[in-house]
């Protein structure tokens, strides 16, 4: 039922900034669990960032400080803003969600990430 549409991505350079978005098909509540995660091209897999059902945030230790995941419930979006980035972070993104009726996590159809100069 949750269908996720995301946009951004692309090349950028070391040390640049970019943003992705990510846009659900109806309304999100403070109770889905929302994010971020992202797969290499040797197939690593990482999550990223979740907003968890309360509110509470956790990201990556290799992102922290680095990374912001924010969330729009009137919107029905969450965010991913990336700044500082660097080679390793060159993925595929995908966001997710899951609302508390869901048994699987609902997937946007990945953006391609490329951090080189």
């Amino acid at each position: 039922q949750l269908r996720l549409v995301q946009t951004g991505g692309g090349l950028v350079q070391p040390g640049g900034s970019l943003r992705l978005s990510c846009v659900a098909s109806g309304p999100i509540a403070s109770d889905y669990v929302m994010g971020w995660y992202r797969q290499t091209a040797t197939k690593q897999r990482e999550r990223v960032a979740t907003i968890l059902w309360g509110g509470a945030i956790n990201y990556a230790d290799s992102v922290k400080g680095r990374f912001t995941i924010t969330r729009d419930n009137a919107k029905s979006t969450i965010t991913l803003e990336m700044n500082k980035v660097k080679s390793e972070d060159s993925a595929i993104y995908y966001c997710y969600g899951r609302s508390p009726s869901s048994t699987d996590y609902d997937w946007g159809q990945g953006t391609q990430v490329t951090v080189s100069s």
